[in-house]
Formats: structure tokens, sequence, C-alpha cells
């Protein structure tokens, strides 16, 4: 696998909280020019087999990942896990897990809604939930939108899903060491997701990344839709600094709600390295097809 490659290793299907099937998430990315693709759902690898399917068919190179949702002191940190055998059973244990709690934090922040007179809103959410174990704020946030209470689910989360909020509630997930060694131990590698968002302090983030080099994790996204352009250049520092690989990945979840599409993604920074590097040996490559047709042509990032 080239240097330059026009990678996408981070998106969600109707198996977490997006809304489009692993096969339309597939075609979306080869139509959008992507080269190398990974399907990212959280704390669930279920799609991956139509996934890989799906990539096949599209004469996409795939390779397999998951978005772990753990808890770092107080803040709530995604790990994602890329090149895996998804059929690990210590991995799909962990994971069950992890899932397991999402039902009663579901009804509870149901409850906090009705108590200011939005009633209904689980059964609501539920509409909108592919998989039950995976409900999420997201589907919270679609139901608000649609039952116009917001206009956007910006706007649903900053008046009724986060922390001080009535529909907010906090849920103790995986450990980072955990994570981390579910994602070793099978066979693939640990990258810590968008880590802008979490707007920690230079003493937290300098913490969250030495205790993630130090249980395994080896990778950070650098460039994805959950960061601004500024901060590209300053995870690709990070990761230079601490020995970590780079990633790339749009975050997509919906074509009605994802800030960034498919192939609109800039290129990694110089000098960094690649994730797609050090796991080309675990990349899933398609075979030929006599009457496929030749893939779109897009920069190669």
């Amino acid at each position: 696998m080239p240097d330059m490659l026009n990678a996408d290793l981070h998106c969600h299907s109707t198996f977490s909280d997006g809304t489009l099937s692993p096969e339309a998430l597939a075609q979306r990315a080869r139509e959008r020019g992507v080269q190398l693709w990974a399907l990212t759902d959280h704390d669930e690898v279920s799609g991956l087999d139509r996934a890989s399917a799906a990539a096949a068919q599209q004469q996409l190179a795939f390779l397999s990942g998951v978005e772990i949702s753990v808890s770092f002191g107080e803040t709530t940190v995604h790990i994602v896990g890329l090149g895996f055998d998804w059929q690990h059973p210590g991995l799909r244990a962990g994971l069950a897990r992890t899932r397991g709690g999402r039902e009663q934090r579901a009804r509870d922040m149901a409850a906090g809604l009705e108590k200011i007179g939005i009633g209904g809103a689980y059964e609501g959410a539920l509409r909108y939930v592919g998989n039950p174990d995976l409900i999420s704020r997201t589907h919270f946030a679609r139901f608000l939108v649609d039952t116009r209470v917001c206009r956007d689910p910006a706007e649903v989360f900053r008046h009724y899903l986060v922390e001080g909020k009535p529909g907010f509630v906090p849920h103790r997930w995986a450990r980072l060491q955990d994570a981390v060694q579910w994602i070793v131990q099978a066979g693939g590698m640990a990258v810590i997701a968008h880590p802008a968002r979490y707007h920690l302090n230079g003493g937290e983030e300098h913490a969250l990344f030495s205790s993630f080099k130090d249980y395994g994790g080896q990778g950070v996204e650098v460039v994805t839709g959950s960061h601004f352009p500024h901060e590209y250049a300053i995870y690709a520092d990070m990761a230079r600094s601490f020995g970590f690989y780079a990633s790339r990945g749009c975050d997509f979840h919906s074509p009605g709600e994802s800030g960034t599409d498919f192939g609109a993604l800039p290129p990694l920074p110089s000098g960094v390295q690649p994730v797609w590097q050090a796991l080309e040996g675990r990349i899933l490559h398609p075979h030929p097809h006599p009457n496929a047709s030749p893939p779109p042509q897009a920069a190669v990032h």
C-alpha cells in the first residue's frame, strides 16, 4: 500500500448510530474516491461481515474497525481499533460488556426529559435504532429534531443532552487499558479518535496520550471531520512527539447530519507515518473482477 492513499478509516452504519447500511456506505465511499475504507461502529462489530463483503464488491481495500467508548477520569474518550480479527472472543466479550449499560442509561435520559414535559422520548429514540443495545444520545437527538422540539442535533445537545441539562446521564464505559488490550490481543492497532473533541487541558491530554501508549496504543486521528483545520497540525505534532501512526477518517454518520463526507478530507500533514503503512498485512484487498469499472479518479492522500 503506497504512502499516498485516499483512506477513510472512521464511519458509522445502522449497526450503531449511522443511518446507512454497510453496503450503502461502501458504495458512497467508493463513489467519492476512497481507496481504503474501514467501518468503525460504536462498541459493535456485527456489521463487519457485511462491510467486508460490500467493500470487495465495490473493489475497495478494507480494514476491520470499531470505536470503543472508554472512561478516562471524568471524560468519555473514544478509541478506534483497526485491522483486528473481529471474531476474536476476548474482543467480542469486552464489547458486549461495554454495550450492556446503554438501555438503562437511555431510560434514565428519557425520565429526565419527561420531568420537563418531553414525553415518550425512549420509545421515540428507539424508532431510529438499528441495534437496541446501542441506543445513544444521537438517537434521542433525531427524535427531538423530528418532533420539532429543536431545529437540529446541535441544539438538542446544547439544551438537553450535555452535562447539567435534563437529559444528560453519565455512563461508565470500558477502562482505557481494557479497550486497548482487547484491540491489540485481537491483532489490531488502537487509535485515539478525534482527540480535539475532548477539550482536555494540556496536562490531561498528555496523561491520556502517555497512558494510551503505555497500554499498547499506537495511533491517533490527525485529520478527521471532528477537527478544525488548524488542529491537523497540532495532532500531527503530537503523533510525531509520541511516535504514533497518524489516521484519517470523516466520522460519517448520515447524509443529512454529517458535516464532512467521504472524499472531502485533506491529506495527512507531511512528516507523519500513516496507520495503513503499519497495517498493510491486515488490509483485505479486493480480487479484481473482470467486469468491474475502474474506481473514480480522485485526489490521492
